[in-house]
């Protein structure tokens, strides 16, 4: 089966929301695992323009900030109900929602 991992870049104080969204989409489970994720603490610029709402900044002005990156994996048949669930769990306007295929051997020796 395809598989894809997720990467989502969220304010720290919405991981637990962002967390909850995935798992409950079908996302994070690997074997017998599941809410299986990592994320760290990363950096970022934005500037709102015109007929932005920015969840934080101003119209034209350039902001600096912090924010975590949080990833994860699900079937390819499960993105769009990650991606619903992941925006109604989301406060930016515009999240960063990235899916990205991943490569699985099937054929290798251990």
């Amino acid at each position: 089966m395809a598989r894809v991992k997720v990467e989502i870049c969220v304010p720290d104080n919405h991981v637990a929301a962002i967390l909850t969204a995935l798992e409950s989409a079908g996302a994070g489970q690997i074997g017998r695992y599941d809410r299986v994720t990592s994320f760290w603490q990363t950096g970022g610029t934005w500037r709102p323009m015109p007929g932005a709402e920015p969840f934080d900044g101003e119209i034209g002005t350039l902001m600096q900030g912090t924010e975590m990156r949080v990833e994860s994996e699900c079937e390819m048949s499960a993105v769009p109900q990650v991606l619903k669930a992941v925006r109604a769990a989301h406060p930016y306007e515009e999240p960063i929602i990235r899916f990205i295929p991943l490569y699985q051997p099937t054929d290798v020796e251990p």
